[in-house]
């Protein structure tokens, strides 16, 4: 019978993790995780699981999230709650999806300047300098 998760305790869902984690751990010693994921989760559940690290895993190579919804067709939400999750546990993560944001915002602008070369963002990067002055919206 299909159980939530609000339907067991916090010491009962703390265990049941415990006891996963526990057989996942003695499967992958053993050399047969493959067999342990395969006979221990549904097809649904593997692709689930699966798109999730994708997910994880395109995010640190910097893909941006409209790149990753088209390519695994999934929203932000999902690509935001997966993002939220990877900045909790790896406390560097935040440095680099930054770096990459600012690195795909410049890519992005010169995308926009190759198309219009008559545009400001195209005189912009000809003539930095002459727009030293003015200040430009982010």
């Amino acid at each position: 019978m299909k159980r939530k998760i609000d339907d067991l305790s916090l010491e009962d869902q703390a265990l049941t993790r415990k006891v996963l984690m526990s057989a996942a751990t003695r499967a992958a010693k053993n050399g047969t995780i493959e067999t342990f994921m395969e006979n221990l989760l549904t097809p649904s559940e593997q692709i689930m699981f699966g798109r999730r690290i994708w997910i994880a895993r395109m995010l640190l190579a910097g893909n941006q999230f409209s790149d990753i919804g088209a390519r695994l067709l999934v929203g932000p939400n999902t690509i935001q709650k997966i993002e939220d999750q990877l900045l909790g546990k790896m406390p560097d993560y935040g440095k680099t999806i930054k770096q990459n944001r600012r690195k795909a915002t410049r890519t992005e602008r010169q995308r926009r300047a190759a198309e219009n070369p008559l545009g400001l963002t195209a005189l912009k990067q000809k003539y930095p300098f002459h727009f030293l002055l003015f200040p430009w919206p982010k």
